[in-house]
C-alpha cells in the first residue's frame, strides 16, 4: 500500500536532528539496474556512456515508480545505473545525495523548502517555490533540474454520489456549504492533518470554516479512501497523486486560495555528478515534463490497486511514451 509522504509531514526540528544524525550514513544495498532499453526520443547519442550513476528514491510506491523512471532513462543513454532505490523515509534519501552515496533522485520542493531547509511558510507560486529551493540548495552542492507539474499535496476529496449532490468543486465552495447546510460538511482525516497549522485547522482559517467536532473522524490513511469511496464522509483527506483517487473516482476538489504548500517533483542532482555529466539534464528534462498529476494517479494505481512492480510499471511508462525503446 501506498505510504503518505513522510517528509513533507514531520516537522523541522526532528528533520533536521534526524539529517544531522544521519550525516555519515552510507547505503550498503543496491542492485544494478539490467534493463534492456535503448534510446528513444531521450538518450540519442548515448551522451552517458561510460558513466556510472547512483539512482536513489525513498519507499512507497510513487518514489520507487520515479527512481525506475529515473534509472531507465540513465541506462538509455547509456549509463551503468546502480538501483538503491527504496529508502526507508526522506532523510536518509536526501543525506545519500549530499554525501554522494547517490547522485540523483526525484525530491518534492514543499518537502526540501519546509523539511530540509526549515522554512515554516510554503510559497504559493510553484515556480517560485521551485526556485528559491534551488538557489537554497545550490549552496548544498546539489542542483535543482526544472520541476514535474506533478504536485503530491494535500487535497479534500469526494464520490460521484456526493459530487452529484453538492456539486462543489473547490474549497470555497466546500466552506460556502459549511455555512449554508452545516450538516453536509462531514469529513474524514488523519490524526495528524486534523491538528496540524498545515493541515484542517489552517484549512479552516484560511477558507472561513468552522466545523463542529463532531464532522470530524479521525482514521487512518488507506481507511479515508475507502471510507470516502463509500459515502460515509462527504469529504476525505487525500494526496493529490493517489492512484485510489482514480480507481475510486474520487472528485477531487480545488485548493483555489493555494492553501496547501506545493509537492512539484524535480530531479535533485548532485552537483559534482551535474558537472561531470551535464548531459544528465537533457536526458531527464522531456522525461519529467510529462509527469503529470494525472499520469502519476495511473501509475500508482497499477502498482496499489492491480498488484503490478513498480519498476515494470515504470519501463511499461517509458517505452509506451517513447522516451526509450526495446534494446
Amino acid at each position: 500500500m501506498r505510504r503518505p509522504r513522510p517528509s513533507g509531514r514531520m516537522r523541522v526540528l526532528l528533520a533536521v536532528s534526524l539529517l544531522t544524525a544521519c550525516a555519515g550514513c552510507g547505503l550498503t544495498s543496491g542492485s544494478p539496474m539490467v534493463d534492456d532499453v535503448g534510446p528513444g526520443t531521450i538518450g540519442r547519442g548515448r551522451p552517458l556512456d561510460g558513466a556510472a550513476l547512483t539512482v536513489t528514491s525513498k519507499e512507497f510506491t510513487e518514489q520507487l515508480v520515479l527512481g525506475a523512471i529515473m534509472g531507465i532513462a540513465f541506462q538509455a543513454a547509456g549509463a551503468e545505473v546502480l538501483d538503491r532505490t527504496g529508502i526507508q523515509g526522506s532523510v536518509g534519501t536526501r543525506a545519500a545525495v549530499e554525501n554522494g552515496d547517490a547522485d540523483a533522485t526525484y525530491e518534492y520542493t514543499g518537502t526540501a523548502w519546509i523539511t530540509y531547509l526549515g522554512n515554516s511558510k510554503p510559497i504559493p507560486d510553484p515556480e517560485q517555490q521551485w526556485e528559491a529551493v534551488r538557489k537554497a540548495d545550490a549552496k548544498k552542492g546539489l542542483t535543482w533540474l526544472p520541476p514535474a507539474r506533478l504536485n503530491n499535496t494535500y487535497a479534500l476529496a469526494m464520490n460521484r454520489s456526493n459530487y452529484e449532490k453538492y456539486r462543489t468543486r473547490t474549497l470555497s465552495q466546500v466552506a460556502a456549504l459549511s455555512k449554508s447546510d452545516p450538516g453536509a460538511v462531514t469529513l474524514c482525516v488523519e490524526g495528524e492533518f486534523a491538528n496540524r497549522a498545515d493541515g484542517l485547522p489552517g484549512l479552516e482559517k484560511a477558507y472561513g470554516m468552522s466545523l463542529p467536532a463532531g464532522n470530524i473522524t479521525q482514521m487512518d490513511t488507506g481507511i479515508i479512501y475507502t471510507q470516502t469511496a463509500k459515502g460515509a464522509c462527504t469529504y476525505g483527506e487525500v494526496y493529490t497523486t493517489d492512484g485510489r483517487i482514480t480507481s475510486m473516482h474520487l472528485v477531487v476538489m480545488e485548493d483555489d486560495k493555494k492553501f496547501f504548500p506545493n509537492y512539484n517533483a524535480a530531479p535533485m542532482v548532485r552537483t559534482a555528478t551535474l558537472k561531470k555529466w551535464p548531459a544528465i539534464a537533457s536526458v531527464l528534462d522531456p522525461v519529467t515534463r510529462a509527469l503529470t498529476n494525472d499520469v502519476a494517479r495511473a501509475l500508482n494505481a497499477k502498482v496499489d490497486v492491480d498488484g503490478e512492480d513498480p519498476h515494470q510499471v515504470a519501463l511499461d511508462w517509458m517505452k509506451e511514451k517513447g522516451f526509450v525503446t526495446q534494446g
